[in-house]
């Protein structure tokens, strides 16, 4: 089991204006400078997948999440569970 501070919220959202791309935002790892702009877009998007990943594998877990990110930016249909099948083991419960 992992402490809150081996693991990297995340959630990956699609914009509601403008563009309507998908994004990634790892909360937990937001600066003083950019959390509130950051947390607002998050909030104002539409929800697809949110959860945490391990801090020691968390480079594999990003590298996976910003492909299937690309993936759904090309207009390719990703269901949820395929990001968790994706994530594996990277995954922190």
């Amino acid at each position: 089991m992992l402490f809150e501070a081996d693991k990297v919220m995340f959630e990956i959202y699609r914009e509601t204006e403008y563009s309507r791309k998908y994004r990634v935002v790892y909360f937990t790892e937001l600066q003083d400078h950019n959390k509130e702009t950051e947390i607002n877009r998050a909030l104002s998007g539409e929800h697809f997948f949110d959860g945490f990943i391990a801090n020691d594998h968390k480079d594999e877990a990003k590298a996976i999440i910003e492909a299937i990110v690309s993936r759904l930016n090309e207009g390719e249909t990703v269901d949820p569970q395929e990001v968790e099948r994706a994530l594996g083991d990277h995954i922190a419960w």
